[in-house]
């Protein structure tokens, strides 16, 4: 019988400021508390996220946050078995954020301290939603990072694939900013697309003729403010239906891109005959629903089963860190407090880095 454990999970990786608490014991996982603070008031008026004042936030949010997650699930530190936070990858500042307060906490309570990848709290989150059996296919689609993940224990991750430059959550983001819409981008992209002409620009599709299943976005968003510059110029201003089409056109093509890569991961994924063959998406751009459907669609016709995690549990929460911790301690992997907060941290360091990568190192 597993022996029940406890953890406290902290995320402060971007924007929100994150504190749960998740427990494993006979009858499986489950969630005692999830506690997510939103900075989007705060940088509204900047078009995108301001790292220092997101990292601002957190150091003032973090204790509050730990503390409304212990209320929520009913225990103190002393019932916790162990602390797991976010070690990187993201902006250097909130990670730093959550990192010394989570070792603070450790040298408080003597409790275990793990430093959790924060992909790897999303590519094992079907695991503590959906009890998934290794190994899954897990696309993870979001505002900062878009891979495919080859999924075969609680540390082993294949990359099959990634953007070699803007996540499409990112290309969302700047989409809206170029056609004045709010943010976040793409739920704003997507409610503009519906009533929209997907067919009316012709934008590319990038990377289609090459081989494998990288991906790359930036110069879609290049050419959608190219056409909107020329309906612009033809126009004298952007009329509501042209932003309507250009928005449609848009998705239309970031769709059929990660549809068409999608495909050829699951046929990679499946010569490898699991027995119960699974495509995972995770990341906030799950959550676009043509999209979502396109991906179910190609699962569908490759044999695979299709599955997301709640949304709430898409985007950035806690509750994947402490779960990410509680494999990890289930796993009876190391237990490392010594680790250090990092901006860039692939799960797969066997793979060469993606085009993309710039100085700093490999893209996470």
């Amino acid at each position: 019988m597993p022996v029940p454990l406890t953890v406290l999970g902290i995320e402060s990786s971007c924007d929100d400021t994150a504190a749960a608490v998740v427990r494993h014991g006979p009858k499986g996982a489950a969630i005692l508390s999830n506690v997510v603070m939103d900075q989007s008031a705060l940088h509204e008026a900047f078009g995108g996220v301001v790292p220092e004042i997101a990292a601002r936030a957190h150091a003032e949010k973090l204790d509050h946050a730990v503390e409304a997650a212990l209320s929520a699930a009913g225990l103190g530190l002393r019932d916790l078995d162990a602390i797991a936070v976010t070690a990187g990858p993201g902006l250097i500042g909130g990670v730093l954020s959550g990192v010394m307060l989570a070792r603070g906490l450790a040298v408080a309570t003597g409790l275990p301290l793990l430093g959790i990848n924060h992909l790897a709290g999303h590519a094992l989150t079907p695991r503590l939603t959906d009890g998934l059996a290794f190994p899954y296919l897990m696309l993870l689609v979001s505002g900062g990072h878009c891979q495919f993940l080859l999924v075969e224990g609680v540390d082993a991750f294949t990359r099959l694939g990634g953007t070699i430059d803007d996540a499409p959550g990112e290309a969302f983001d700047k989409v809206a900013r170029l056609l004045s819409l709010p943010q976040p981008g793409g739920p704003a992209v997507e409610a503009e697309a519906a009533s929209g002409n997907p067919t009316r620009f012709p934008l590319p599709r990038p990377l289609l003729d090459r081989a494998g299943c990288d991906l790359s976005f930036s110069g879609l968003k290049t050419a959608v403010l190219r056409a909107r510059d020329g309906v612009v110029a033809e126009h004298a201003g952007l009329r509501r239906g042209d932003r309507a089409d250009l928005c449609a056109s848009f998705q239309a093509a970031v769709t059929e891109v990660l549809a068409e890569k999608c495909r050829r991961a699951l046929e990679r994924y499946m010569a490898l005959n699991p027995s119960d063959p699974v495509l995972a998406v995770a990341g906030g751009v799950a959550a676009n629903r043509p999209l979502r459907a396109a991906l179910e669609a190609v699962a569908k016709d490759a044999g695979a089963r299709f599955t997301a995690p709640p949304l709430a549990l898409c985007t950035d929460n806690a509750a994947m860190i402490a779960w990410a911790g509680i494999e990890r301690l289930r796993a009876g992997l190391p237990v490392d407090g010594d680790f250090v907060a990092r901006p860039r941290w692939p799960l797969d360091t066997s793979s060469p880095a993606l085009i993309g990568a710039g100085r700093k190192g490999a893209k996470a």
